[in-house]
């Protein structure tokens, strides 16, 4: 099966208005740069993105949050965007914040095909209303259903044409469960390597995960935030 395609504009054809999407990254490391990009120019609409958090008003998903492209947001933290709270404030955007353990696992369960699980995450809190509740020994427990995504756009250091990923660092974050959670997963790599290149035990998420495969360009590799000393 050949999973390589040669462009973010060829891996994302398929996604249409109204989409669920998984992105995978934390802050703005690891993001899927050139996927996001390409679904602005494609000026898709009506969509439910699922992500660690909104990025900031002209990088990641804050590109598609200007463009009026989101139709709900799935995050765990969100602060550094302006525009995803003036959308949010106005009433424009539907926003549905969850603990980032949560969220992690939400990712993990639909990966490992479990419809729902258990947590005490949230118990007491917002976070609560309309959800199954339990007690298991002397804790309450919510339940918390797996995520049902279209499609997962991840970002990984080095892939092959097979799709096996490898990460680098903290670049790594929500990543793997995001690939390992999405109908279709499409993977943007920085360097892509003929099958059999990589060393096996330094694969992180195996090609049986993945769909589709391209080699990114163009990477900024932003920094959200860069305390320095004053001198």
């Amino acid at each position: 099966m050949n999973k390589v395609v040669a462009s973010a504009d060829e891996a994302i054809h398929d996604i249409k208005d109204g989409a669920v999407l998984l992105l995978g990254g934390f802050g703005l490391c690891g993001i899927p740069e050139n996927c996001i990009a390409a679904l602005v120019r494609k000026g898709v609409s009506g969509l439910t993105c699922i992500s660690n958090n909104a990025g900031v008003d002209d990088f990641g998903i804050g590109l598609m949050l200007q463009h009026k492209q989101v139709k709900k947001m799935i995050s765990s933290y969100v602060g550094e965007n302006a525009e995803f709270e003036r959308q949010l404030l106005s009433g424009e955007l539907e926003v549905e914040l969850i603990p980032q353990g949560t969220l992690a696992t939400r990712c993990l369960a639909a990966g490992y095909g479990i419809p729902a699980f258990f947590t005490p995450a949230g118990v007491g809190t917002e976070v609560a209303a309309g959800k199954e509740q339990r007690r298991f020994g002397d804790k309450d427990y919510l339940m918390e259903m797996a995520f049902d995504a279209d499609f997962a756009l991840v970002k990984a250091w080095k892939g092959d044409t097979a799709g096996n990923l490898i990460f680098h660092a903290t670049a790594r974050n929500f990543n793997p469960m995001m690939a390992m959670a999405g109908r279709i997963t499409i993977a943007e790599v920085e360097e892509l390597v003929p099958a059999g290149e990589l060393e096996p035990d330094s694969i992180h998420t195996p090609g049986i995960y993945v769909h589709r495969i391209f080699r990114g360009t163009q990477y900024e590799k932003r920094i959200e935030q860069r305390t320095v000393r004053t001198s």
